[in-house]
């Protein structure tokens, strides 16, 4: 925070004032941030000004919209008396009513635009995580992406990772040889879950067309950053499956985004709000994946953004790694709100004008302790201040509104109609009616000769040359000329110039990054 003009310059946001402007340095801005404070003082107000602000600096904006207030940032403000006298106080010359480019998503296709995900790009890590798996269900979890993974057998949707799951099932004496102890038990609690996954919305968000992170990343016409909207009120009923939503975005952004260092303004600012259910009952393994990608991510130009209550919500040492902080009312009526005041008051750089923990609960709505990261990066003294009011209108959109900005925007027709290509669960389908067709039974010399005629069937190395597709002759033309060894990686290749929306990858150039996810080529 610096003395300043109450007004964003080309490299700082105006966040509100008390004894100086409280400003937020673009170049500091991936160095990530926590907004905390009890219900109904103030957060969302501050979040929605965050957002607009890296939007008028041409920075595209991700935020889960929990309560549906969020919305209104996509229309613009009215001059009320308490935002006309708000904006006076902070010093800004009169309230400027404005409005920002906004596309929302839905994971559930009802009030924006589908989110999509596929099994593979999710992976065995997430996945047992959604569905609240132990060690043991997770190790058979492994298993099945394993044996899809090696061998080219594509998961995008509910219905092919239950296919996998029975054909480990089925045989899993053969497989408890190479990998490990699988039993049919296992595999039937693994199911169960699915189904509970399925009637949480899951079979909704798991197929194509996948989600592509470039799309969350525009400017508008005006060089403006794009704000995107996740439609979270109904999503947050199934919390397991918005947290690890929200973590698999961050997990895809860390893949996939180049090394950028420390850019003048972020690529994208990524806000999660309910921030507790990520960590909620996180074992260790996940705990220290999620570590990494929020220590690392900041190098790719992300900046993320916790919202939640308190600070004792976020474990140490991700709360080691947010340096810019914005803290409201926290009330001290128990034991562990006590804490959690203490907590918050110790993460500031004291200043001794100010009792922090006292403020603290003596903060009224719209009022905030603040301290950015300044100069070379250290964290600014703490300093009250009242935020300023948004632009944008406060409060959702009407249904109506919300069609409009849908009809307009710049991904409609691009994922709203679902697509189910040929995958697993189709490859297996065949291969069992070609089992019960054969004369002999279908005795094919076990398991991974069984998944072997699969793969020949998809890329034609058991089929006659006449009755092959043009991608079954490329592919047996291509895999013959290369050695056993290198034959999966080709097939990657080819699958990836054949458009799989799974990157192309496929047999075993499969490759899976920090949280599980399935690495894009």
């Amino acid at each position: 925070m610096v003395k300043a003009a109450a007004t964003d310059t080309d490299s700082t946001i105006f966040i509100g004032k008390g004894e100086q402007s409280a400003v937020l340095t673009l170049s500091l801005a991936n160095r990530h941030g926590l907004v905390t404070g009890a219900t109904g003082t103030g957060k969302t107000v501050t979040l929605q000004v965050m957002a607009e602000g890296f939007a008028r600096a041409g920075v595209p904006v991700f935020a889960a919209d929990v309560k549906g207030d969020l919305s209104g940032i996509a229309e613009p403000g009215e001059a009320k008396d308490f935002l006309v006298k708000r904006a006076q106080d902070v010093g800004l010359s009169k309230f400027q009513p404005d409005q920002f480019s906004t596309i929302f998503w839905d994971v559930f296709g009802e009030l924006g635009h589908p989110v999509r995900a596929t099994v593979s790009e999710m992976g065995p890590l997430l996945l047992s995580r959604m569905m609240d798996l132990n060690d043991v269900q997770e190790g058979v979890l492994n298993i099945a992406f394993r044996v899809a993974d090696e061998q080219g057998l594509l998961l995008l949707d509910m219905k092919d990772l239950r296919s996998i799951l029975a054909f480990v099932a089925e045989h899993a004496d053969e497989l408890t040889t190479q990998y490990g102890n699988v039993s049919k038990q296992t595999v039937g609690t693994i199911q169960r879950q699915l189904l509970v996954l399925e009637n949480q919305g899951g079979e909704k968000f798991f197929g194509e067309p996948a989600l592509d992170l470039n799309d969350l990343m525009r400017t508008d016409r005006d060089g403006r950053g794009m704000v995107n909207i996740l439609v979270a009120d109904k999503l947050m009923q199934s919390p397991r499956l918005y947290a690890t939503f929200l973590l698999w975005m961050l997990s895809e952004l860390f893949e996939q985004l180049p090394e950028v260092g420390d850019p003048p303004k972020p690529k994208l600012v990524f806000f999660f709000d309910e921030a507790h259910l990520l960590f909620n009952d996180a074992p260790k393994a996940l705990m220290d994946k999620i570590e990494q990608v929020v220590r690392l991510i900041r190098s790719k130009g992300v900046g993320v953004y916790f919202v939640t209550q308190n600070p004792i919500d976020v474990p140490d040492r991700v709360l080691a790694q947010l340096g810019n902080r914005v803290q409201h009312a926290l009330r001290a009526f128990t034991p562990r709100d006590q804490k959690a005041v203490a907590a918050a008051a110790e993460t500031f750089r004291p200043n001794p004008k100010l009792d922090t923990a006292k403020v603290i609960t003596e903060l009224g709505k719209g009022e905030a302790l603040v301290s950015f990261l300044e100069g070379n990066g250290t964290p600014a003294i703490v300093e009250r201040i009242l935020v300023r009011p948004p632009s944008g209108r406060i409060g959702p959109v009407t249904p109506d509104e919300r069609k409009t900005i849908v009809a307009g925007s710049p991904v409609k027709g691009k994922y709203d109609t679902a697509i189910d290509r040929e995958s697993a669960y189709e490859v297996l389908q065949k291969r069992v009616n070609a089992t019960a067709a054969a004369p002999d039974g279908g005795n094919g010399g076990g398991v991974l000769a069984q998944i072997g005629s699969i793969v020949g069937t998809i890329f034609g190395t058991n089929v006659p040359r006449g009755r092959l597709s043009a991608g079954q002759r490329i592919a047996r033309d291509v895999t013959r000329t290369v050695t056993n060894q290198v034959a999966g990686g080709v097939a990657a290749d080819l699958g990836k110039s054949l458009g799989g929306s799974v990157g192309g990858s496929v047999g075993r150039a499969i490759v899976r990054g920090a949280l599980g996810s399935l690495l894009r080529r």
